[in-house]
C-alpha cells in the first residue's frame, strides 16, 4: 500500500516544479523586451504583454490565495480589468493597466503567498484540491499564457530578442507515408488524470471505423506543392466560408511567408529565413488545412480519430496517457516547452511514436481536426463555466497534440485546444487522413 504522506509530498514537489517552470518562462518572455514593447499591442488579436503578466498573477491570486487559501484579496480593484471576458483583447491597451514593474511585484507577491498556501494544503477531501488540481490548473493557465505571449513575440516587429538551439538534425524520413488505424472501440478522454481539465472528461467509449492517417504532419514542401498547383486560386478545394475568407483577406500562403523570386521566405521571431522544406507547415488556419486535404484527395481526421491514433494500443487494448506510453514527456519523445523555437523536421522523435507507428502527435505543431469543439457525454463544468462550456458549438474547431510552444504540464494525449477556423497566428499545422475501404 502506498504511503499517503509520500504521495502528498510527491504531489507538492510536482506542483512546485510546475509553478516554478511556468514562472521562469514568464520571466523570460517579459524580461527580454523593454517597457514600450511590454505595454504596446503588437496585434489586435493579442493582449499587451504586460496585461498577460498581471492577469497571470490575478488568476493565481483568485484561485490559490482567495479560494484555496481563504485569504483576503490583495488587489480586488483590478479583478475586472484582468477579466478576459469583460475586456476583449483589442480593448485592453486602453485600460489603466499596472505598469511593468508594478505588475512584476504583484505577480511575485502572489507567488510567494501561493507557495505558502501549497505547503499547508491537504490534497484530499475537496474536489478543487484533490491531487493538487488547483495548483496544476494554475500552472497550466500560466503556461497557456506563456504560449500566447510567445505568439505575441512572433507577431511583433523589430529585431530578434529570443533565441534557442535548433532541434537536432535528423535524416530525411523515408518511412511509410500513412498508417492504418484499425476500426473498433477505444477509450476517449479521461476520468483519472489528476490535472486534466473539464473538457477532457469523462472517459467514454468511442467506436471508430478503420482509417489511415499521415505518419507525420504535412510538411512545408508538401504544402508548397499545393500553392504551386494553384490551390489558393481554385474554389473547389475550399469550404464556402474559407473561400470567402481568403479572397477577402488576400491570403495566398501561410502567415509570415513571402515569395522572393523563386524562393519562399518566412519571418520567425525577428529573423527572415528560407522556408525549410522538411519542417511541418506552421501558421495555417483550419480552412487552409481543409483545402489542402481536399486537394490531396484526403480529409482532416476527426478528433476521435486523432486521439485513437495517439493513445490506443491495439496489443493491450488500452488507452495510454501519451503515444509512447504513460511516462512523462522527455526530450527524446517530443518537441515541447519552448526548448526550440521551431518545429523539428518531420519524422523526428522515433521514441515518441505511437504503437501503430504514428510520429510527432505530441509537440511541434498543433494539429487541426475536422471536429467542432463539443462536450463529451457526461461533461460537467469545473471549476468555472468560462474555461470550456461557453466555447462549445460550431464556431470553434478542435486542435490536438500541442506545439513546440506548449509545456508538458499543458499537453497530454487527452488535451483539447480550440480556436476559430480563421486563426493563423497560433502555432498550428495538421496531418491528413482517409477512410479505409472495407
Amino acid at each position: 500500500m502506498t504511503d499517503p504522506a509520500f504521495d502528498a509530498e510527491a504531489l507538492r514537489e510536482r506542483a512546485v516544479a510546475s509553478l516554478v517552470t511556468a514562472r521562469d518562462r514568464t520571466t523570460l518572455l517579459t524580461g527580454c523586451v523593454d517597457g514600450p514593447d511590454l505595454t504596446a499591442q503588437h496585434s489586435p488579436l493579442m493582449s499587451p504583454l504586460v496585461w498577460d503578466l498581471a492577469h497571470i498573477g490575478n488568476q493565481e491570486e483568485q484561485w490559490l490565495l482567495r479560494t484555496v487559501g481563504g485569504q483576503e484579496a490583495l488587489r480586488p480593484e483590478i479583478d475586472n480589468m484582468y477579466d478576459a471576458f469583460e475586456h476583449p483583447r483589442a480593448e485592453r491597451p486602453k485600460l489603466p493597466l499596472l505598469p511593468p514593474e508594478e505588475a512584476r511585484r504583484y505577480a511575485s507577491e502572489v507567488r510567494g503567498r501561493a507557495l505558502d498556501v501549497l505547503e499547508s494544503t491537504a490534497f484530499h477531501g475537496e474536489r478543487l484540491t484533490e491531487a493538487g488540481f488547483a495548483f496544476g490548473m494554475v500552472a497550466q493557465h500560466e503556461q497557456q499564457h506563456d504560449e500566447t505571449m510567445l505568439i505575441t513575440h512572433q507577431l511583433r516587429s523589430g529585431p530578434q530578442v529570443l533565441t534557442a538551439p535548433d532541434p537536432e538534425p535528423v535524416p530525411l524520413f523515408t518511412g511509410p507515408s500513412e498508417v492504418l488505424v484499425p476500426g473498433g472501440p477505444f477509450t476517449m478522454g479521461t476520468s483519472d488524470e489528476p490535472w486534466a481539465l473539464d473538457n477532457e472528461r469523462p472517459a467514454h467509449r468511442r467506436e471508430v471505423a478503420p482509417f489511415r492517417i499521415d505518419t507525420t504532419p504535412v510538411t512545408n514542401a508538401a504544402y508548397q506543392a499545393f500553392i504551386e498547383d494553384g490551390g489558393y486560386d481554385e474554389p473547389r478545394w475550399w469550404a464556402a466560408e474559407g473561400w470567402a475568407h481568403i479572397r477577402r483577406n488576400s491570403v495566398g500562403a501561410p502567415l509570415f511567408w513571402r515569395r522572393d523570386g523563386g524562393q519562399w521566405l518566412r519571418r520567425r521571431f525577428g529573423v527572415t529565413e528560407a522556408v525549410p522544406p522538411d519542417e511541418p507547415v506552421l501558421h495555417v488556419c483550419w480552412y487552409e488545412a481543409d483545402a489542402y486535404a481536399r486537394w490531396a484527395g484526403r480529409r482532416l481526421p476527426t478528433e476521435a480519430e486523432w486521439e485513437k491514433a495517439a493513445r490506443h494500443d491495439p496489443a493491450g487494448g488500452r488507452a495510454a496517457r501519451y503515444p509512447w506510453g504513460d511516462a512523462e514527456p522527455g526530450p527524446e519523445h517530443a518537441n515541447l516547452g519552448q526548448r526550440h523555437l521551431r518545429p523539428a523536421p518531420a519524422g523526428s522523435y522515433p521514441a515518441g511514436e505511437s504503437p501503430l507507428g504514428v510520429r510527432q502527435l505530441i509537440g511541434d505543431v498543433w494539429e487541426w481536426t475536422s471536429s467542432d469543439f463539443l462536450p463529451y457525454p457526461g461533461f460537467r463544468a469545473f471549476p468555472y463555466r468560462e474555461y470550456s462550456e461557453v466555447f462549445f458549438g460550431t464556431g470553434h474547431k478542435v486542435l490536438r497534440g500541442g506545439s513546440f510552444a506548449v509545456d508538458a504540464v499543458a499537453c497530454r494525449g487527452t488535451f483539447r485546444n480550440w480556436d476559430h477556423p480563421v486563426r493563423r497566428q497560433i502555432f498550428s499545422g495538421f496531418r491528413t487522413a482517409r477512410s479505409e475501404n472495407i
